[in-house]
Formats: C-alpha cells, sequence, structure tokens
C-alpha cells in the first residue's frame, strides 16, 4: 500500500521560509511523478511543483518559479518543498501526490493524474 506523509508546515511571517517533506513508502513502480499541491479555503486545488524520478525533470507553477525549490532522494521515496519569500497568498494545505508513471507538460497540474495524496501539512502566512 502506497502512503505519503507530509510534514514541515506551520505557521510563518510574511518574508520567512519552511520546509516541507514527504516520505512515500509502498511504491511497487519504478519511474513515477512526485508533485506537491495546495488548496486554500474556497479555491481549487492547484499544483505547486512536480518532478518525475527517471530523469529529474522539474516543473513549477508560474506563482512559486523563483521563490520554491522541489527536490527530491528518489531512492528513499522522498521529496521536499523549500518554500521562500513566503507571501499570505501561500497560506493553503499543502499535499504531497504521487503519479505511478512519469507526467510531462500540462498533465503534471492535473490532480487526477496521480493516484496517491498525502493527508496534507498547513501552511499558514501572517502578515
Amino acid at each position: 500500500e502506497v502512503q505519503l506523509v507530509e510534514s514541515g508546515g506551520g505557521l510563518v511571517q510574511a518574508g520567512g521560509s519552511l520546509r516541507l517533506s514527504c516520505a512515500g513508502s509502498g511504491f511497487t513502480f519504478d519511474d513515477y511523478a512526485m508533485a506537491w499541491f495546495r488548496q486554500a479555503p474556497g479555491k481549487e486545488r492547484e499544483v505547486v511543483s512536480s518532478t518525475n524520478s527517471h530523469d529529474g525533470s522539474i516543473y513549477y507553477s508560474d506563482s512559486v518559479k523563483g521563490r520554491f525549490s522541489i527536490s527530491s532522494d528518489f531512492a528513499k521515496n522522498t521529496a521536499y518543498l523549500q518554500m521562500n519569500s513566503l507571501t499570505p497568498e501561500d497560506t493553503a494545505v499543502y499535499y504531497c501526490a504521487v503519479a505511478n508513471r512519469p507526467l510531462w507538460g500540462g498533465l503534471r497540474a492535473w490532480p487526477s493524474r496521480y493516484e496517491y495524496w498525502g493527508q496534507g501539512t498547513q501552511v499558514t502566512v501572517s502578515t
């Protein structure tokens, strides 16, 4: 059974930083996509960043490009999200997600393309 466990969320002031972690287990596939999504109250879930295990390629949404950085240890099925220069608009529940195959292009942004999800971790950025 695939399990994803996020950690590292919390309350931070605007301009601050947080680092999220996603620990995966139970993977039965060799190549996969691992992503971070977020969902703010009253808004749709949106992709933040995604990476493919077979080539390490990375995708960032425009809203976080230059501020957030995804890294991974595919041997441990683990991904991290370093978030810098946080703003109140980054406040959301952040989810780790895995697709059991690599994803490219716009497909990386579709929540429906990811079969496995973590429980989410709250990130709150205060003014």
